[in-house]
């Protein structure tokens, strides 16, 4: 993907490292105390007793983020300006609206989300209460290591994706999705989250073949990339590496045949009016 030289977003929060947090330590605990009263009942120095389990004081210590990573973070942020020209200029040709991008928080371990804890374990995603997204950069090497997607435009796909939920939100379909899920039970609601990720996955190669159009970034490769890179993230395949089998009904997401096919009909057609995954009995 060719991405140097390219404006960034300003859209982009860096709270990666620079972090001071409180060290525990210092004060003395009530079971070291009642362990004094009785040496002094006995006629021993309370003051031994309580030396031994004297801790040292607590300290402010500050971390520092990663250097090796603002590279991934300058990537992250072309990225995210390339999906802020495609869907301005889309929403404004297709539906007579103006684009509000989403601001995009990069993190070290955790942070809190207007949809709570955000930790690296969870990977990134969208929080449509605050309209950010989240990543934690690590999630870069996990996609490389534990999903064996090698490649920029397989991280691309992922902020695309996560724009595409950004995209829904905008139009309404997210709330409309959370208000039938409430309704059904669990196998019913989790039928409806896979439809929203398929949907998410379609926006994102809409994304992809309007900035070919646009700018003409795409490598030879890059799309593979991309691919790879949402089959690796298939329900089906992420559970069968954790447990050994699948459970269907337990999807939320997609198979990796559905996510792979969702973005490439948004790749090759462009056409939003396709993307409706709602209303279509084949996924």
């Amino acid at each position: 993907m060719r991405w140097q030289n390219r404006q960034r977003s300003k859209n982009v929060e860096d709270h990666r490292g620079g972090r001071t947090v409180k060290r525990v330590g210092g004060g003395i605990g009530i079971g070291a105390i009642i362990l004094a009263i009785i040496a002094f009942l006995l006629g021993e120095n309370p003051l031994n007793v309580l030396q031994q389990f004297q801790t040292e004081p607590a300290t402010q210590v500050t971390t520092t983020r990663d250097k090796n990573e603002d590279v991934l973070a300058d990537f992250v942020s072309v990225v995210l300006k390339e999906t802020e020209d495609v869907w301005t200029k889309l929403f404004a040709e297709n539906m007579g609206e103006t684009y509000i991008p989403p601001k995009l928080v990069l993190y070290s371990g955790y942070d809190q989300s207007g949809c709570g804890t955000a930790q690296s374990a969870t990977g990134p995603f969208y929080c449509p209460a605050d309209q950010k997204i989240y990543i934690d950069l690590s999630f870069y090497k996990d996609l490389q290591k534990r999903f064996h997607a090698t490649g920029d435009f397989a991280m691309a796909y992922i902020i695309a994706h996560e724009v595409g939920h950004h995209v829904q939100n905008l139009l309404g379909i997210t709330y409309e999705v959370e208000s039938r899920r409430r309704k059904l039970d669990q196998k019913g609601a989790n039928v409806l989250s896979v439809r929203l990720e398929l949907q998410a996955d379609f926006l994102a190669g809409v994304w992809a073949h309007y900035e070919q159009k646009m700018q003409n970034i795409l490598e030879k490769g890059d799309l593979e990339e991309a691919v790879n890179a949402a089959a690796a993230v298939g329900d089906d395949r992420i559970q069968m590496q954790a447990r050994g089998y699948v459970i269907p009904d337990a999807f939320t997401h997609g198979t990796s045949r559905q996510r792979v096919r969702w973005f490439l009909k948004g790749w090759e057609t462009g056409d939003l009016s396709q993307g409706n995954t709602f209303g279509t009995d084949k996924l």
